[in-house]
């Protein structure tokens, strides 16, 4: 008995720790927190920020980014679809909601030893409904 209480606490604590990693860049961009977000870019991505596209550097696109999150302060971001069908890569759109509106925001990652890294990062205005 010991030996299956013992088993199911280790499952769930190894659960926990490898924490998803969508939910776990979806957090980052809520926090606004563009230090740590950058860090789980791979070393280059694919970034279109608004109307200024293109691939950059983690240095780059954290300039970018911090300059997107100081105008507009996020308030939530809401996860509408994700896709984690193959192992090695994950997806997600979402929508970022800020003090100066909503923001469709989608979010590619590829597997790279052992840890996911965000290959690309789209924030679009929201199509109107």
């Amino acid at each position: 008995m010991k030996l299956l209480l013992f088993t199911f606490v280790f499952s769930f604590f190894t659960f926990y720790q490898k924490a998803d990693p969508v939910e776990k860049t979806a957090g980052l961009i809520r926090q606004g927190n563009v230090k740590e977000l950058v860090k789980t870019f791979a070393p280059n991505v694919e970034l279109t920020i608004l109307s200024e596209e293109g691939v950059y550097s983690r240095e780059q696109a954290e300039t970018i980014l911090s300059g997107f999150f100081s105008k507009n302060q996020v308030s939530g971001i809401r996860i509408i679809h994700q896709v984690d069908s193959n192992p090695a890569m994950r997806f997600a759109v979402c929508t970022l909601v800020t003090k100066n509106g909503n923001y469709r925001t989608s979010v590619s990652l590829r597997s790279s030893n052992g840890n996911f890294e965000v290959t690309e990062l789209r924030i679009e205005e929201e199509k109107a409904k």
